[in-house]
């Protein structure tokens, strides 16, 4: 009975480390959420400097599997290049390296918990503020407190059970100087982190069982667990990228490819490279006596190495994986997110960005929309006709599904931890989408009236009725064009309001005259009422689109 609670003890307290991670993590990110963002699309111009920011980002939010998944999210959503990616990711391998150091550093040899614990009461007093911000950081706290409570409390439970022992046991017999058992702790540290989703957790395990002085895991074994790591890391990206699009998918394989290429080229070398790691740690920085800080040591000697013998060849990463992944060519009919992927890939935070990049993708699918009514207008082919208005009907259906598919998006964001401002983003997105909707709804209606004349009434409108529809046609492209605009502007630009409130008006105007005359005309016989009825159909129609792209823009502010 008390094997099975220990075992239950060292799951648990693994758990905690996980989720101390995970707080930490979305605490830092809310905290400096757009911090983080502006930090990532300012110093990703050139690929060192990419690197630097790739290890600051993962040194600060201890997880270098959420750095790569944010990494993704931005390609996914097309705020960075593969290229800018690819640097990243190098820096984020260095970056994660931090928590081994820290663990090296005050990990085993005191008491966490005297500190963890007192950190929850500094922690309790910002997670009550109504303060977005400081209640940011006191999550922070809270994860940071969390991790090394956990990491504690696996160290008691791995010592009840007498892990020490029970690995021993599995080690004897096999001989120690095996290359075959380097192999096999590769695979083993892969393994396991491909289970928990965390090498920062897997290195905590390493460093722990290192600690123990095991007979048969010696520094070789320990470090073979450490580059197992780096190849089961990056699963996480992978698993993220799957429903992604093509650049996020090949940023997550730029990512498996760089770690993979690592792990392979150190084996080679691996025993003179362990040699070495030894002999500076002892021989240069006199440390030798510290176990732990040797194994740190190795690890973010073997990142290192890697990023500055690869850092030249980003370039030739980014074609390889080009080459691996082509980018299909899609029809645009067909019904696809762009930027939003039904997988694990965003965060609460990073997710906005690609709601609002579909959102944008969705603006532009409504412009087109309203392109194929303008073309149908002037079509005399029946069979091109019948095309177009099929394509309008085609449309009609993905805007549908559009509003469908970012709404339920954005409402899965939602029941994430938000601050108040970006949940106030949320709903200024949910309204947009709607009114996008009903653009398409509008564009689809006046593709319909057109359609109905031509089989019901079966004439043409008049030359004078052509023409207004034209000019009508032309103020509501104007305001279309001038909507995807705004809605692909940066985040702190501000709205261009007046320019739409005064096309939104130019369309008012339009349509009252038009109204007055089409009664004229009526009366003076020009044409009959079933067309006259048709004609006004199609103008008023434009009269309410150009008031849901005023809801568009406004909402957007």
């Amino acid at each position: 009975m008390d094997t099975l609670i220990n075992a239950l003890s060292l799951l648990g307290s693994l758990g905690m480390f996980l989720y101390g991670m995970k707080v930490m993590s979305d605490g830092l990110e809310k905290f400096a959420g757009e911090g983080l963002r502006a930090v990532l699309s300012a110093m990703t111009k050139n690929r060192v400097m990419g690197v630097f920011t790739g290890i600051l980002i993962t040194a600060l939010i201890q997880s270098s599997s959420a750095t790569t998944v944010m990494v993704v999210s931005f390609v996914n959503a097309g705020l960075m290049t593969l290229k800018q990616s690819i640097g990243v990711i190098m820096g984020a391998n260095i970056g994660t390296t931090v928590t081994a150091w820290i663990i090296s550093a005050v990990g085993f040899k005191i008491d966490i918990a005297a500190f963890a614990i007192p950190l929850l009461a500094l922690g309790l007093v910002f997670v009550f503020s109504k303060n977005s911000k400081r209640k940011s950081l006191g999550e922070f706290i809270f994860g940071f407190s969390f991790l090394f409570m956990g990491l504690k409390f696996l160290q008691d439970a791995a010592t009840k059970l007498d892990i020490g022992t029970l690995v021993a046991n599995m080690l004897a017999g096999i001989a120690d100087e095996s290359y075959l058992i380097i192999l096999l702790f590769v695979f083993i540290g892969m393994l396991v982190t491909c289970l928990v989703q965390a090498s920062a957790a897997t290195m905590a395990i390493t460093l722990m069982l290192f600690d123990m002085h095991i007979p048969g895991f010696g520094f070789e074994q320990a470090a073979a667990l450490a580059m197992g790591q780096n190849i089961g890391t990056t699963v996480t990206a992978y698993i993220a990228a799957m429903t992604a699009n093509v650049p996020a998918r090949r940023a997550a394989l730029a990512h498996m490819f760089f770690n993979v290429f690592g792990v392979v080229l150190v084996l080679i070398i691996f025993y003179p490279f362990c040699n070495f790691i030894t002999w500076f740690t002892s021989d240069v920085l006199h440390a030798g006596a510290n176990d732990l800080f040797r194994l740190s040591m190795f690890h973010t000697a073997f990142n290192v190495f890697n990023t500055l013998l690869l850092i030249g060849f980003v370039d030739q990463i980014e074609q390889f994986v080009c080459k691996l992944l082509p980018n299909k060519t899609e029809q645009d009919e067909e019904y696809r997110l762009k930027y939003i992927s039904g997988g694990f890939i965003s965060t609460s935070e990073i997710g906005l960005l690609e709601a609002r990049k579909e959102i944008e993708n969705f603006a532009e699918r409504c412009n087109k929309m309203f392109s194929f009514v303008k073309e149908i207008l002037e079509t005399k082919d029946p069979q091109k006709f019948d095309d177009l208005y099929k394509r309008i009907i085609k449309y009609e259906g993905i805007t549908d599904n559009m509003e469908i598919e970012i709404g339920k998006y954005l409402a899965s964001i939602n029941g994430g931890k938000l601050t108040d401002e970006s949940k106030l983003r949320i709903q200024k997105m949910l309204k947009m989408i709607t009114e996008l909707e009903s653009i398409g709804d509008a564009c689809f209606n006046i593709g319909r009236t057109i359609q109905h004349k031509r089989e019901k009434v079966g004439v043409d409108f008049t030359p004078s009725q052509n023409k207004s529809i034209k000019e009508m046609f032309a103020l509501v492209q104007k305001a279309l064009d001038h909507m995807v605009l705004q809605t692909g502007r940066g985040e702190n630009e501000k709205a261009d309001i007046e320019t739409t409130m005064a096309n939104e008006k130019a369309i008012n105007e339009f349509r009252s005259l038009k109204r007055n005359e089409n009664t004229q005309d009526l009366t003076d016989g020009k044409y009959g009422y079933a067309l006259g009825s048709h004609y006004m159909n199609v103008i008023s129609e434009c009269e309410k689109l150009g008031d849901y792209i005023i809801n568009v823009v406004q909402a957007s502010e």
